[in-house]
């Protein structure tokens, strides 16, 4: 699980727990509750991805294709919020407004009869206000509670037709987050239909303001007997209580009387402002949980039965407006995650100050009465996130979550948890592809294209060394670059569209690795006529090859799957260009003088050469001094990468 969102466009972020998210799709629609999802919590576009990708299809421009039209695909529905058909509250996670709302509905006629379309207008009481958001159904006066009445047509681009109740087209939803004035929709009643009908509204002004089933007018059918108005009273939920936490969180109880996480382990969110901790402790009946991190937006942790998303149970601390908003969440598939506003959860206290959010709360171990609940005292993997929160309304997580190494027993001895923000594949994917293209690959070249006058006639298993040194490292390069480009498909299942360009070039890579020992194959002679161009081929290929590792491997470091610390991985990475760069500089510098000083003595056989030029005419040592040095530099960049990795 990636706590909850990582591939955005791979996987769907249903829109149906999200009165805001919006695009402009003005096309008429009936509700299908986002996209269609099977038992294992995959979209249709998943799986069509996971075929192509086991097919092995995964050239670029095929690809690029695909998701230019899966795109519109899997961001079609915004707005739809059909999880909010019976009840018409947003799964905000907040509590609805008491006061007077900003829209009003008015209606172009009192009294219909069967043939007759009502005229529906929302608009703002006052002008310059705006809503973001509304959800409009029309039922039976004598029975709000009951199932939505008849159908609605639409006029404008900014409303879109929803099914709700098996009823086709019988409510209406923003498509849109953008501010909106006025909305005016067409009713149709019904073939059997009742002698009053109510329209009810709910207004979104902002994420965390908002006004649940506002009444609208009633209007009835001729000769209806007269509607005598009920005066109903509507529950709304309790608002929890709050209070602000007097001190810091105590890590002194770690391992002995509470579990806990720490991400960089061993902190102190007391000392070190840069913290995630999360500690939590069993006491009789109930677990009393601390959560605390660096974040103006939202921290948050989570309880699974897999590293998937997948039904999980969530627990969010968003920064409101200078306060913090506590809420139990849960996620269906690789969903958003849902806010629910009834509160299982007691004991409620924050603090948020110079950055630093911290809360803490106490829940039951059992739930029965909330199914999306887990019971706590099974074993559970646990996720730690945070990420961007605006007016309430949280945002997709800028990293990776950190997830335990192995699943909690609640039940279990209290100790210090251990974590990783990178799976085990991706850690592997990114060690092997910095083995291969950062050492292997680079002495490779450097050996073939420096080094054959050091050993022109010296040979190992029945080739000359140079050729078998270079061989061997190339080959090693390919080898390492084909594992490395399966681990990713291991771990995702399918393509990863939120990797960017990152995967695009992989698929260069390996078609290029491949490419080159085939070419190899089939060079011809050294002294046939057509050889320069293998040579050029050849070298053309492989700087090409390099290049585009080298570009990738800056684009892979900041991933949220792997992610090493900025800014120094790009400091080392540039410190190896820097380092290699100058070591092929030196010894074409090198080539250049010793080839200037053989001329000149071709043409002048009197000079006298100095000691070091008898002894070594061709400065062999000299280039083997500058490898060694090399290989020694290339080694220490890449144990920093590769503990980097570890780290992580």
């Amino acid at each position: 699980m990636d706590l909850f969102w990582c591939q955005a466009l791979a996987s769907i972020v249903k829109p149906d727990a999200r009165f805001l998210q919006g695009d402009d799709t003005s096309s008429k629609s009936t509700v299908v509750n986002g996209a269609k999802i099977d038992q294992a919590g995959k979209t249709e576009s998943d799986t069509a991805v996971l075929s192509l990708s086991r097919m092995g299809l995964c050239i670029p421009g095929i690809l690029v294709v695909l998701s230019i039209i899966l795109e519109p695909l899997l961001a079609y529905g915004n707005g739809q919020v059909t999880v909010a058909c019976d009840t018409m509250t947003p799964q905000h996670g907040s509590l609805p407004q008491k006061s007077a709302s900003p829209a009003v509905i008015t209606v172009d006629k009192d009294v219909f009869s069967s043939k007759d379309q009502i005229k529906v207008t929302l608009t703002v009481r006052q002008s310059g206000t705006s809503f973001q958001g509304f959800f409009l159904q029309a039922r039976d006066a004598t029975d709000l509670n009951g199932g939505p009445v008849g159908t609605f047509t639409l006029i404008d681009k900014n409303s879109q037709l929803l099914t709700c109740g098996d009823v086709k087209d019988s409510a209406v939803s923003h498509t849109s987050s953008s501010g909106k004035h006025t909305i005016v929709v067409l009713w149709n009643p019904p073939g059997t239909k009742p002698d009053h009908i109510q329209f009810l509204v709910t207004v979104v002004q902002k994420f965390n303001i908002y006004w649940v089933k506002l009444h609208g007018p009633v209007i009835s059918q001729l000769n209806a007997p007269p509607f005598s108005v009920q005066t109903t009273t509507e529950a709304h939920p309790t608002v929890p209580v709050t209070s602000k936490l007097t001190k810091s969180f105590n890590v002194t109880e770690c391992g002995s009387k509470k579990f806990c996480l720490r991400n960089p382990p061993g902190c102190d969110p007391e000392l070190d402002r840069l913290c995630f901790f999360l500690s939590f402790a069993v006491q009789n009946t109930s677990v009393l949980f601390e959560l605390s991190g660096p974040s103006n937006g939202y921290i948050s942790f989570a309880l699974s039965d897999d590293k998937w998303m997948g039904n999980d149970d969530m627990y969010l601390c968003v920064v409101n407006d200078q306060s913090i908003q506590i809420n139990p969440a849960h996620s269906t598939g690789r969903s958003h995650p849902i806010l629910n506003t009834q509160v299982p959860i007691h004991d409620m206290s924050w603090s948020l100050e110079d950055g630093m959010t911290q809360c803490s709360f106490r829940r039951n171990i059992w739930l029965p009465e909330y199914s999306e609940r887990f019971d706590l005292d099974r074993q559970y993997y646990i996720f730690l996130a945070e990420g961007r929160a605006e007016n309430g309304r949280i945002h997709k997580h800028h990293q990776q979550p950190l997830i335990t190494h192995s699943q909690v027993d609640f039940n279990g001895s209290p100790h210090e948890l251990t974590g990783s923000r990178s799976p085990l594949y991706i850690k592997a994917h990114g060690a092997l592809m910095f083995i291969a293209w950062v050492t292997a690959a680079n002495i490779g070249v450097i050996v073939a294209r420096f080094f054959k006058p050091v050993w022109p006639s010296s040979t190992l298993l029945g080739k000359k060394i140079w050729f078998q040194v270079h061989w061997v490292l190339m080959a090693t390069t390919a080898l390492l670059t084909c594992l490395a480009f399966i681990l990713p498909f291991l771990y995702r299942g399918a393509w990863s569209y939120c990797a960017g360009v990152h995967p695009y070039f992989g698929c260069m890579i390996l078609i290029l690795v491949i490419l080159q020992p085939i070419m190899a194959f089939f060079r011809p002679n050294p002294q046939a006529s057509r050889r320069y161009i293998f040579n050029w081929l050849h070298w053309a290929t492989g700087t090409f090859a390099r290049t585009i590792a080298v570009a990738s491997i800056f684009l892979g470091m900041d991933l949220p799957a792997l992610d090493l610390y900025n800014p120094w991985d790009t400091l080392v990475m540039v410190g190896f260009i820097v380092w290699h760069v100058a070591t092929e500089l030196i010894l074409e510098i090198h080539n250049y003088i010793i080839a200037c000083k053989a001329q000149k003595r071709k043409e002048d056989k009197m000079q006298i050469m100095d000691s070091s030029e008898l002894i070594d005419p061709q400065g062999h040592r000299f280039k083997i001094m500058v490898l060694t040095f090399y290989v020694c530099g290339n080694l220490t960049f890449l144990v920093i990468l590769l503990v980097a990795i570890s780290l992580v």
